[in-house]
């Protein structure tokens, strides 16, 4: 148990750290400087990489479901999310519920 809660405080104390940093140089960056432009992209990449992993490689519940429907909720949850003036809410249910519905029409 003891292990438990030093591993919680220890990722809280990284978190925390990390945020406070975060906040301190958020004034004295420029939006339009080259390293918000880098930061961004890196982001952006991270993002698609995680994407990529979760369509190409799933784990956990995902195992379960096919290639297609995985594409297919992935497709939806885009335009979804364009139609939807680039509300991620909307894209995210979208694209959850297009996943669960084809599950159950597979039978899953």
């Amino acid at each position: 148990m003891l292990d438990l809660t030093l591993l919680v405080i220890a990722s809280a104390i990284g978190t925390y750290v990390w945020r406070g940093l975060g906040v301190l140089l958020s004034g004295r960056i420029r939006v339009n400087s080259e390293l918000f432009n880098w930061v961004a992209c890196v982001a952006y990449a991270m993002v698609a990489g995680l994407i990529s992993r979760i369509l190409l490689i799933p784990s956990g519940m995902l195992v379960q479901t096919l290639l297609i429907e995985r594409l297919g909720a992935c497709v939806l949850a885009l335009i979804a999310y364009y139609v939807s003036r680039r509300n991620l809410l909307v894209g995210v249910g979208v694209g959850v519920a297009a996943i669960m519905v084809m599950s159950v029409i597979r039978g899953r």
